[in-house]
């Protein structure tokens, strides 16, 4: 699969600049654009469920984002993961969600896998990926799933710091029983670099990076 044109798509304008920065560093002959809409994961957090409203409007955006010449289009929330399963299968371009990579190399990496989110809505989805891409590789895995309760209410407040701090203490303390942790949501991968090597030695894995060296190595 050579790849010129991807489509990405965001439930938050924030996700623009990090996929922007991965892209140049590991995709930098293709071409890049952006469809941004909140309101997907904002419906999503307020009614507590992926609603049939959202999904359509997923799969209105990949269709946007295929008629506007993407040969390749990632979805960039794992919230909204199972629309994005929907919509890839009415498209005629391959479309990825954004967890896969991440899901498919913890499955390889160990049995236990711990899944740390700070919304409800993302934890189960990303479980159930898990869940789902250990079937298809025929292994069996036990997915050790925590709610980082609060945390994105603070960082949606404004307190970056409380937000850091209650995820750092629900890595750790998850990172202590499991073979590896998997981030659901891409906004905890800055609290994870910060963490002290000495002090968590349990690979944790952020979805970004893994999903734009998928696209490199599918590319090369």
């Amino acid at each position: 699969m050579k790849i010129e044109k991807l489509g990405l798509i965001h439930t938050s304008a924030t996700l623009v600049p990090v996929f922007a920065d991965l892209c140049q560093a590991k995709l930098p002959a293709v071409k890049t654009f952006n469809i941004a809409d909140d309101s997907l994961i904002k419906e999503v957090i307020e009614r507590q469920e992926l609603t049939r409203s959202v999904s359509r409007r997923v799969g209105s955006h990949v269709q946007a984002a295929q008629q506007a010449g993407a040969d390749c289009i990632l979805v960039t929330c794992s919230s909204i993961g199972p629309a994005v399963e929907a919509a890839a299968a009415l498209a005629d371009v391959p479309v990825l969600r954004v967890d896969q990579p991440m899901a498919d190399k913890a499955v390889r990496m160990g049995a236990k896998i711990g899944v740390a989110a700070t919304l409800r809505t993302t934890l189960e989805p990303t479980a159930d990926l898990i869940r789902r891409r250990a079937q298809a590789a025929g292994k069996r895995v036990e997915i050790n799933a925590q709610l980082c309760d609060g945390a994105f209410e603070a960082l949606m407040s404004g307190d970056a710091a409380k937000h850091d701090q209650m995820v750092g203490e629900t890595l750790r303390r998850l990172a202590a029983e499991v073979d590896v942790v998997v981030l659901a949501q891409a906004s905890m991968a800055r609290v994870a670099d910060a963490l002290d090597p000495s002090e968590v030695t349990t690979p944790v894995l952020s979805s970004p990076g893994l999903a734009i060296d998928f696209l490199a190595e599918q590319s090369s």
